[in-house]
C-alpha cells in the first residue's frame, strides 16, 4: 500500500431506516491503495455503508472525505468512486465496447481519449478482443470483468464492489479474487469489498471490518480477525471456534484453564488469572494425540476433503477437532475413544467483552 493514511475518511456515520440504525456511529480511516472488506450477517449494514460511500444512500449524520475533499454532499455521478453491483448491471443490447464507453460519453470525453481509455481498461481486465461481444455471449467471469472495466475507464479514486463474486461458481470466484488483487496492486487502487464469504474476505483483504447491527465489532488484519477475535460474536462469525467458558487458576505453580467439566494446562497469560474468561480455540489447533492430556469419544464425523472434522465429547462438552487428511493415514470412527492435546496459548475473551 502507498499513499496517505486518511485517504478515505468516514467520520461518525449514521443511517436510519425508521427506528433501525442500519449504520451506527461508524468511523474508519482507509489508506490509499488499501483493499478493505466489509463482512457480517445479513442486515448488519455492510451494503448500506458501501452505498453511503458511493452516494446511493445519504447518511443521516457524519461526513466523508476522499483525498482531503468532502464528498458526502455529492451525487454518485460526481463522486470519484466506481461501483460494481452484484448483478453487474450491464446493458444487454450494447457490446462490451459500448458498455465500457457509456460513462465516458456521459462525461463528454472526446472520441480519441475514449478509445485510448477503453483499450487500456479492457487490457487491465484481460478482455482484449471481446469488444464486439454482447453480455449474453460472455461467461459470468467475463461479465464481471466488463463491469470492472466500465468503472476503471472513469479512473475512480475508490472502487466499490458489492458482493461481486456471489454469482460465480467456486473455481471462478477464486480466479476473480486473484484478478481483483492484481488490479489493486498494479493500479494502486483503493477498494472496498463487500462480501458474505468470510474466506473470500480473509484471502483478499489488507484489513477486514466485521459488522453487527450497524456497528463495527472489529477492524483488523485478516490474521488478527481470525486468531485474535475481539469478542464472541467475531469468533463465531469468522470461521469456526470452540468457545469454552471457564476461569484460569494456579495449581502447584502451574496455570490451568478450568471449564467446570474438564481442565487443561496453559501458559500463564497476563492479567487474567482467577478471572472468568472464554477461551477461543480453533478446531485445527486441537490435536489428536495418543499422549494427549484429555480423553473423549467421537460423537460425529464430517468429511471435508482436505480435512475431517471430529465432534468429540469430553465429559459432556462437545469439541470440534479438525484433522488434516494426509494420504495413507488411518482415520477414526464414531464412538472411538481418543486422546487430545489442547494448545497451551488459547485466545482469551474477558466476560465483559462477550457480545
Amino acid at each position: 500500500m502507498s499513499g496517505h493514511e486518511n485517504f478515505l475518511k468516514l467520520s461518525h456515520l449514521y443511517k436510519y431506516f425508521g427506528d433501525v440504525k442500519a449504520v451506527n456511529d461508524i468511523s474508519i480511516d482507509i489508506e490509499q491503495g488499501e483493499l478493505i472488506s466489509f463482512i457480517g450477517p445479513s442486515g448488519c449494514g455492510k451494503t448500506t455503508l458501501l452505498r453511503i460511500v458511493g452516494g446511493f444512500h445519504k447518511q443521516d449524520q457524519g461526513s466523508i472525505t476522499l483525498d482531503d475533499q468532502a464528498i458526502d454532499q455529492l451525487p454518485p455521478e460526481q463522486r470519484p468512486t466506481g461501483m460494481v453491483f452484484q448483478n453487474y448491471a450491464l446493458f444487454p443490447h450494447m457490446t462490451v465496447y459500448k458498455n465500457v464507453e457509456y460513462g465516458l460519453k456521459i462525461e463528454k470525453v472526446d472520441k480519441a481519449e475514449r478509445e485510448k481509455r477503453i483499450k487500456e481498461a479492457l487490457a487491465q481486465v484481460q478482455l482484449e478482443g471481446y469488444e464486439e461481444r454482447k453480455p449474453s455471449e460472455l461467461s459470468g467471469g467475463q461479465q464481471q470483468r466488463v463491469a470492472i472495466a466500465r468503472c476503471l475507464v472513469l479512473k475512480p479514486k475508490v472502487l466499490l464492489l458489492d458482493e461481486p463474486l456471489s454469482n460465480l461458481d467456486a473455481n471462478l470466484r477464486m480466479i476473480m479474487r486473484e484478478e481483483i488483487r492484481r488490479l489493486k496492486e498494479e493500479l494502486n487502487l483503493t477498494i472496498i469489498f463487500v462480501t458474505h464469504d468470510q474466506e473470500e474476505a480473509l484471502s483478499i483483504s489488507d484489513r477486514v471490518i466485521v459488522l453487527k447491527d450497524g456497528t463495527v465489532q472489529q477492524l483488523d488484519r485478516p490474521d488478527n480477525i481470525y486468531n485474535e477475535p475481539s469478542n464472541e460474536f467475531v469468533a463465531n462469525f469468522v470461521g469456526h471456534a470452540n468457545i469454552l467458558s471457564g476461569n484460569l487458576a494456579e495449581v502447584d505453580g502451574d496455570t490451568y484453564f478450568k471449564t467446570g467439566k474438564f481442565s487443561f494446562k496453559v501458559e500463564q497469560p497476563s492479567n487474567t488469572t482467577n478471572q472468568d474468561v472464554k477461551a477461543v480455540i480453533r478446531p485445527e489447533r486441537i490435536k489428536l494425540d495418543p499422549e494427549g492430556q484429555l480423553e473423549g469419544k467421537i460423537a460425529r464425523i464430517v468429511y471435508n476433503g482436505n480435512f475431517t472434522r471430529y465432534f468429540v465429547d469430553i465429559q459432556g462438552e462437545e469439541i470440534m477437532v479438525d484433522d488434516f487428511n494426509a494420504h495413507g493415514l488411518g482415520s477414526y470412527q464414531r464412538n472411538d475413544q481418543i486422546k487430545l492435546s489442547f494448545p497451551d496459548q488459547p485466545h482469551y475473551i474477558l466476560e465483559e467483552d462477550v457480545q
